[in-house]
């Protein structure tokens, strides 16, 4: 681990908010900073998924032995990335010393000796994208959701089999918009699986299924296991004898249910927003014991469930965000990280207790006098409700600002909207604290982690509820004099980028914002997206055409008039999610009012950023917008970019 040395002098200098030099820089953090996932044993050995931005994002499978040796499994230019749903997951998979993966540039299922470093095509079908497979070892083929987009308009979904022998692939089940979690029986003789169809989100309403699997390979009379009635089923799983298990919020909670109901009944979360594939919370230790991962008010938890008499023991650890587990003869493998800590992969001996940490997604050794640790809080807003946030103060031990100073406000926003935020380290965040900047990041109501209550209290309310969220957020903050009132921004992308925008077209809270890859117009996105959030709107706004007039009405594009603020807008040119004329309607609509506005679009770039160039550019210029709109000079040598509208 490579440590910085401390940028200042010994002594405490005193400095404007904003202007702290910070030893957390834009390039360290594309330089030592990776995405880590799907964390798993084989043979003996831990792999894992590594998203390295200084590859422009390539995604690729890692190898440690025992002996602590690493090495890259599929060679450049392979990228394992699936884009079923556009947000993918779940893209790989282990099985008798071969690795199974799907290979963004062309969709296709390659596999790969571990000993062999020549991936082989396997598939050869342009029109369909697969992903979430799962080996039926038996008949020799994997079993993928599969995505069809032969035909024009929207891509069909269904289950198929993939043959190992010549790729080709047999169609076992279709008939639902979505698909998702086939999973085979210890025994292979059946098949369970997840499907919901439009208008529900899988956080709405979806459907477990179960069949039996003849001698032809074929599918039996699926059976309803349980699911529909504005039930969320997610992650089935077969026991070691083949009991039927999964996660269900039917009691408003992501709770585990079996054979026999809900195994551990508690007002805590063992499941998540299923965005992308291959969620994972619970595994087997034994026919009669499982180890899990569950949240409360999104702080994760470890723990062992006794399924004989429900009992949950605690497994003392300091992460408080756990994801991706994997278990194998008693070692449990995962993704975890604390608030002070960066995600890292680490595994822990279920007998001893000893846990070791692999492999870390951030290089940098920083000393923690640099470091903002987030609290927890609450907050009032509209409707006699609470909203919940994490708050960071600004921090860095070179440098405090004068007494009668208070400093800037970022505020950020989430995307899904049906996501959350948690206290696990980020870089990024500690880039704008130790910098000088309080941060405030919201899971407003319609978050997860806090029960299905919550969840639903963003139902007919995007860019209502939020917002109220948002703007009561910063007042609560700026009662308790903890920010300046005039130095208020707020940042987010994807749906995050529409509360941005909204905030700042409905309300005059915010005197900056960054949107980035943000919405503005809610009917082009409605007509002008992908197929798994066509109909999103319908339970956050309402049936389109039908409620044309509200859509009209919660667009900041709209709105002009009521635009407050300063804006950038940061834009991936090949987003198919949010398309770059969102970005563009909006910043002609601010440059007609003559409110500052910059636009900075990037070229290969999806919905978010993968490279490593962009996410530093973004970074820099987004610090350098907001100290030109506040009147402060970052310590940072950043090339400035044409603000529209800015007085000099």
């Amino acid at each position: 681990m490579r440590s910085l040395k401390d940028p200042g002098s010994n002594m405490t200098e005193v400095a404007s908010y904003g202007t702290w030099r910070s030893p957390i820089t834009s390039d360290a953090i594309v330089a030592e900073s990776i995405g880590l996932g799907g964390v798993a044993f084989h043979n003996g050995n831990l792999y894992w998924i590594e998203s390295r931005p200084t590859e422009g994002g390539r995604s690729i499978l890692v190898e440690r032995t025992p002996d602590g040796d690493e090495r890259d499994i599929n060679p450049a230019p392979y990228n394992i990335r699936t884009r079923v749903h556009e947000y993918g997951g779940d893209a790989s998979l282990l099985e008798n010393g071969t690795l199974y993966f799907i290979n963004f540039a062309d969709q296709q299922v390659y596999r790969q000796l571990l000993s062999n470093e020549t991936p082989t095509q396997l598939t050869n079908a342009p029109e369909l994208r697969f992903a979430n497979g799962s080996m039926d070892t038996q008949r020799g083929r994997i079993i993928y959701v599969i995505e069809d987009h032969t035909e024009d308009g929207e891509a069909q979904n269904y289950l198929g089999a993939v043959s190992l022998i010549d790729g080709s692939i047999t169609k076992l089940t279709e008939g639902h918009d979505f698909y998702s979690s086939p999973t085979l029986n210890p025994s292979g003789d059946r098949l369970a699986w997840l499907t919901w169809d439009h208008p529900d989100m899988p956080w709405d309403e979806t459907t477990l299924w179960q069949a039996t699997i003849n001698e032809e390979g074929n599918l039996g009379s699926p059976k309803l296991v349980t699911g529909g009635d504005s039930q969320s089923v997610q992650q089935p799983r077969y026991s070691p004898n083949g009991r039927l298990f999964y996660v269900s919020d039917a009691n408003g909670w992501w709770n585990i249910y079996g054979p026999n109901g809900c195994v551990c009944e508690k007002t805590a979360e063992f499941g998540g927003a299923h965005w992308s594939f291959g969620l994972c919370n619970y595994q087997f230790v034994d026919e009669y014991t499982i180890v899990c991962v569950y949240s409360e008010h999104n702080l994760s938890r470890l723990a062992t469930l006794n399924l004989t008499n429900s009992k949950l023991t605690l497994i003392e650890q300091l992460d408080t965000d756990i994801g991706g587990i994997h278990l194998n003869e008693g070692h449990l493998c995962y993704i975890g990280a604390s608030p002070m800590q960066a995600s890292a992969a680490k595994v822990r001996d279920l007998v001893t207790g000893h846990t070791a940490t692999v492999k870390q997604s951030a290089s940098l050794n920083i000393d923690q006098g640099y470091l903002s640790c987030p609290k927890a809080i609450r907050f009032p807003t509209t409707d006699g409700d609470e909203a919940h946030a994490f708050f960071y103060p600004p921090t860095n031990k070179d440098f405090q600002a004068s007494a009668e100073e208070l400093p800037p406000l970022l505020v950020f926003m989430h995307g899904g909207p049906t996501s959350a935020t948690h206290s696990a380290f980020s870089l990024r965040t500690q880039y704008w604290t130790s910098r000088g900047f309080a941060i405030l990041d919201i899971n407003y109501r319609g978050s997860t982690g806090y029960g299905r209550a919550y969840r639903d209290k963003l139902l007919m309310s995007w860019g209502i509820a939020d917002v109220a969220d948002t703007v009561n957020g910063v007042k609560f903050l700026v009662d308790k004099k903890f920010v300046d009132s005039e130095k208020t921004a707020i940042r987010g992308g994807s749906a995050g980028g529409f509360t941005v925008l909204a905030a700042l077209t409905f309300e005059d809270t915010f005197k900056a914002g960054a949107s980035l890859y943000g919405i503005g117009d809610l009917e082009t996105l409605v007509r002008d997206t992908h197929k798994f959030e066509s109909r999103y709107l319908d339970s956050l706004i309402g049936p389109y055409p039908k409620e044309v007039e509200r859509y009209k009405a919660r667009s900041p594009i709209n709105h002009p008039e009521k635009l407050t603020g300063a804006v950038i807008f940061f834009q991936g040119l090949e987003d198919k999610v949010v398309p770059p004329n969102q970005a563009e309607a909006m910043v002609d609509a601010l440059d007609a009012k003559c409110l500052p506005c910059a636009y900075v679009p990037f070229e290969g770039e999806q919905h978010g950023f993968r490279r490593a160039e962009n996410i530093k550019r973004s970074l820099e210029l987004e610090l350098y917008f907001y100290g030109c709109v506040f009147g402060f000079s970052p310590a940072d040598e950043i090339e400035p970019i044409l603000i529209k509208n800015l007085d000099p």
